[in-house]
């Protein structure tokens, strides 16, 4: 008999499918619960991850989650809300908080400890208690495709700083952190969701530098840490970090003394499961001990079912321990009973919730301060540009970010009557994109160019060299993480969330 074979009646044992369901952690399609999924929490799945297109409005939401509570109180119901590009709760609009990178330049951290909470109050508001955030990766690579303004910055400190604020933050507003992505994502310039990276470093250089941040946030409590699907040939040159023993339950659990649950970045990730399918990346995940498996945005009844097949032939083949998923399993159910014991409690200092139709307009003018100007960018504000052309720049946003709108067209979208909206919305525009001829414009006037990480994109450097080869005067503003020597950067936002957008325009002058 096959060990395939022999593992079969394992999965119709009630307790075994209970303990596999309750480590998974799936994304659906639609903004109403599916049947499929429904029964499935019924039988114990551990939670389900929601995303920007399972999200209408906040009444909808709440609605959806409350669905999730009725077929199992002691679901996780987790997101990313990250409070700046990396947005769920204001897909349609943009982020009306600033977002890590800003926060960061600020050097306030009781400023980021209030933004948490603020975001922390949202998620409660509409029954999300788990929330894939703080991102506390160093980014010190500024080719890194994935992680740029989600970085707290490019310094160990000012990112432990800042993380362990956010974790205190959120977790006083009632919802779970997760400290992401462990052991650091980085120092790459590869997207996970694409490829899988590596980073060639040694545990001593980890800890001097991407540990940093991971051991601050553990010691502010934070109740959950997400790995990373990077390769780190120096402690193990098979297995990505996700899948790693000497990473997982070396490092994580062992040195920095972490024990609390162990969430994988999404299994549908080729990182993860290119080269081997989600079933097997299920597996994986779990020997090396991971406890909760975040599988992607749009599963299926059929996908699950696949999954708990393979976990339970891994047991009946001796790969993967019963215990160890036992011990997942309860892992996961601890937290989510604690957090709906929690969930009725008095929450103190939980903030306020954001009216996403209302910036405040002191917030506005406090992240300005964040943003870097050039002596170019200087002289071009002196010189009192207020009609210009725009040349948007869109770039292929990362899937962690989306599709949702950002910077000043996200405020102009939000506000439309805004006086400052109107002005910018009126102005002569061009859309430039990867494959489009260069943009023909005049040979004089005023130009404000506007982009995410310029520097990174062919198209967009050629648009800019060739203007500013013109008589134009231009102004090239980057909304993203921008290059050291700042040739595609006069200002430098370091976020695209629509806050920043509204800064921006009140920063380029009278009517924007």
């Amino acid at each position: 008999m096959t060990g395939t074979a022999a593992a079969e009646p394992r999965l119709l044992d009630p307790a075994l499918a209970h303990r596999i369901a309750a480590t998974l952690l799936p994304g659906f399609v639609g903004t109403t619960l599916p049947d499929w999924l429904e029964r499935r929490l019924r039988d114990g799945l551990g939670g389900v991850c929601l995303f920007g297109p399972n999200i209408v409005s906040a009444a909808q939401l709440r609605a959806l989650t409350d669905a999730i509570y009725a077929a199992n109180p002691d679901a996780i119901v987790a997101i990313d809300e990250e409070g700046g590009d990396v947005t769920r709760l204001h897909y349609a609009t943009g982020s009306p908080y600033p977002g890590n990178a800003v926060l960061g330049r600020l050097a306030d951290t009781g400023r980021t400890e209030e933004v948490a909470r603020r975001v922390g109050a949202e998620l409660r508001a509409v029954g999300v208690n788990l929330d894939f955030a703080p991102d506390v990766d160093i980014n010190s690579n500024p080719d890194n495709p994935v992680i740029g303004v989600r970085s707290f910055g490019t310094s160990p400190t000012v990112v432990a700083e800042h993380g362990a604020a956010w974790v205190r933050g959120l977790q006083a507003a009632g919802v779970a952190a997760c400290a992401k992505h462990f052991p650091g994502h980085g120092d790459t310039d590869q997207d996970s969701h694409l490829e899988l990276p590596v980073v060639d470093r040694s545990a001593a250089e980890l800890r001097d530098r991407e540990l940093v941040p991971f051991r601050a946030a553990v010691e502010a409590g934070t109740r959950t840490v997400m790995t990373s699907h990077i390769l780190l040939p120096q402690l193990d040159a098979a297995q990505p970090a996700t899948f790693s023993t000497p990473v997982v339950d070396g490092l994580l659990r062992g040195e920095l003394g972490f024990d609390g649950v162990v969430v994988t970045d999404a299994l549908d990730m080729h990182g993860a499961s290119g080269e081997r399918g989600i079933p097997e990346a299920a597996v994986l995940a779990l020997a090396a001990g991971c406890d909760l498996l975040c599988l992607g945005t749009e599963n299926t009844d059929e996908q699950l079912a696949a999954i708990e097949r393979a976990v339970a032939a891994a047991i009946g083949q001796g790969r993967l321990s019963a215990d160890r998923v036992a011990q997942a399993a309860g892992r996961v159910l601890r937290l989510a009973t604690d957090l709906r014991a929690e969930d009725g409690e008095a929450v103190s200092g939980a903030g306020s919730v954001v009216d996403p139709a209302d910036l405040d307009s002191a917030e506005v003018a406090a992240v300005v301060a964040a943003f870097d100007l050039t002596d170019g960018a200087r002289r071009w504000r002196e010189a009192g540009h207020y009609d210009y052309t725009v040349v948007r720049l869109e770039t292929v946003a990362n899937i962690a970010v989306g599709t949702a709108p950002w910077g000043p067209f996200a405020e102009a979208a939000a506000e439309p009557d805004a006086s400052a909206s109107v002005a910018f919305s009126s102005r002569p525009t061009v859309v430039l994109a990867e494959g489009d001829p260069a943009p023909s414009m005049p040979p004089a006037g005023a130009i404000v160019v506007i982009g995410k990480d310029n520097h990174r994109h062919a198209f967009a450097r050629a648009a800019i060299d060739r203007l500013r080869a013109s008589d134009a005067d231009v102004l090239v503003v980057d909304m993203g993480w921008p290059a050291d020597d700042r040739r595609y950067a006069d200002i430098a936002t370091y976020g695209g969330s629509r806050l920043l957008g509204r800064a921006l325009l009140d920063l380029l002058g009278p009517g924007s």
